[in-house]
């Protein structure tokens, strides 16, 4: 933690302060957006011209119509455009992105090497039109956080989970892959690094992740794509291990996010009551019954399929233990998430970019409505349904008392889904980062 601390101030120390000043600069005067359109989120329904008035911070108002301004109002006339809530990616690693490279960069690379990265991969995002993050895994992301939240760098808001919690030679143990000499050096990693075996290790992950300063619980439910081992849905708790870690976790107010592709794992996973499946790649009908029964979130992660199924195919982008996994599993999961719409889950949207490349995440409402979703089903999954997987009431629409994320794109984005690739308004609690 300490070095993370160290690099994210080294970070801070080569940031364009004038810039990030100018961004951040708060105002107490009122401030109009005139939209052309806006999309309810409630409704999933696009509406026709309204003005917004935004001050503090918040959404005071919303009004049908090019409403009167009074004196002093400063406005913002956004023709031809959509309105929407800031969308939420709620599947993120700001610390790292994908590459042939990465696995080496693990033993080359410092702390300071991956926040230094991590400031430009949020603004990235923040600029694609995401005013909201769950970051599911990563040290870097509490300290990221806590720096967009003091206003030292431009990022959406982050919920950070901080490590994940795995059990031993499961998809989040950091030592797979070590050779014996580093592995006996090291010692086994334990609860404070996010490895359990057991109930009580489980709770000591939970409360070492409130140390920490996470905001949200992730475990690996299941072996995973890009983990240097041999399975990717093999199941790696117990229903007791994740009940532990669930009932913990509510002691804190924390939600339990669970990556998991294999259908033993989700099955587990869902019955200790885990708030969502992140992937779901061999999602059984009898894991979708449990799911709709619980309640239990459904976040697909399409383009991390689809991303590592095409690397998959160029030789030397990912190790051959690999390689197999991502071919296999990547080119399921837009499937499932298919069946799962039609089956009634309730699916939030998710991108796990880091996997891909930081700033695309938009392109997964495109995957989401090939998949036979409703575009505007898809663009609610990223606003008011990612609110209520979060837990917050204050985002997800654009209406009065909320917090003022709203981001804008040229033409309907429920008439043409490709519009949404094309966010040339972003503002965040009020404030402007990008604009036409």
């Amino acid at each position: 933690m300490n070095r993370t601390n160290a690099a994210l101030l080294a970070c801070l120390a080569a940031v364009p302060h004038a810039d990030v000043g100018a961004a951040t600069s708060a105002t107490a005067a009122t401030q109009a957006l005139h939209c052309e359109r806006l999309f309810d989120s409630r409704s999933g329904r696009v509406l026709g011209e309204h003005t917004v008035l935004v001050r503090d911070g918040k959404i005071v108002d919303v009004l049908p119509g090019r409403a009167k301004l009074a004196e002093g109002t400063g406005s913002t006339v956004l023709a031809g455009r959509t309105c929407l809530p800031g969308w939420t990616d709620l599947h993120v690693h700001l610390g790292g992105q994908s590459s042939p490279q990465s696995y080496s960069e693990g033993f080359r690379l410092d702390d300071i090497d991956f926040a230094y990265r991590s400031v430009g991969y949020a603004e990235k995002t923040l600029l694609a039109g995401f005013t909201s993050v769950r970051d599911l895994g990563g040290d870097v992301a509490p300290h990221l956080r806590d720096a967009i939240n003091q206003g030292l760098v431009r990022g959406p808001r982050i919920f950070a989970a901080g490590k994940s919690i795995a059990t031993t030679g499961g998809h989040a143990d950091p030592t797979n892959g070590y050779n014996s000499e580093l592995s006996h050096l090291l010692g086994p990693p334990g609860p404070t690094e996010g490895v359990i075996n057991s109930i009580d290790d489980a709770r000591q992950a939970v409360r070492q992740r409130y140390k920490d300063g996470s905001d949200v619980i992730k475990i690996t439910a299941t072996g995973g794509v890009l983990s240097y081992a041999k399975s990717g849905d093999a199941p790696q708790f117990t229903v007791d291990e994740v009940r532990a870690i669930v009932d913990t976790a509510n002691d804190y107010g924390y939600k339990v996010a669970a990556h998991a592709h294999g259908t033993e794992g989700m099955k587990r996973a869902v019955l200790g009551g885990v708030t969502s499946i992140e992937h779901g790649t061999y999602m059984s009908d009898e894991v979708m019954s449990l799911m709709k029964q619980k309640g239990t979130w459904y976040v697909p992660t399409i383009y991390a399929g689809r991303f590592v199924a095409d690397k998959a195919k160029v030789d030397g982008y990912f190790p051959e233990i690999v390689r197999p996994k991502a071919a296999r599993i990547g080119a399921q999961i837009q499937d499932t998430a298919a069946k799962a719409y039609r089956s009634g889950v309730k699916i939030a949207f998710g991108t796990d970019m880091g996997v891909g490349p930081h700033g695309d995440n938009a392109r997964e409402f495109i995957y989401m409505v090939e998949a036979g979703m409703p575009a505007a089903t898809a663009l609610q999954a990223a606003t008011i349904r990612a609110a209520e997987v979060l837990g917050v009431d204050d985002q997800g629409e654009i209406a009065a008392g909320k917090r003022a994320d709203i981001i804008a794109v040229p033409g309907d984005p429920v008439a043409d889904i490709g519009n949404v690739m094309a966010v040339d308004f972003v503002m965040k609690d009020g404030v402007v980062y990008k604009q036409p």
